[in-house]
């Protein structure tokens, strides 16, 4: 679990060059089959970072692990989308 500012942006910045290693894979790769194999491994490991990071944002870092309330899903956009003009954010 993603624990202070430091280690997520270490998170973040392994995510990126998962993507990378995909994008060039996308573009190398002209077996379907192999590509599928070959992507499988590295779309499990973002998921699984992705998750650590949605995990870190849902908690306010003033409150203890485990004491916080998680931030309420009722306004969150569907997955994969992003929460543009809906009031949520600075403005």
């Amino acid at each position: 679990m993603i624990a202070n500012e430091r280690e997520l942006q270490t998170t973040t910045e392994r995510i990126a060059w998962f993507q990378q290693q995909l994008t060039y894979l996308r573009r190398t790769e002209a077996n379907p089959v192999n590509y599928r194999a070959a992507a499988s491994g590295f779309l499990a490991e973002i998921d699984r970072m992705q998750l650590e990071v949605r995990e870190y944002f849902s908690f306010l870092p003033a409150v203890g692990a485990g004491v916080a309330e998680p931030v309420s899903t009722a306004d969150r956009p569907p997955e994969g989308r992003l929460a543009v003009g809906r009031g949520v954010g600075p403005t």
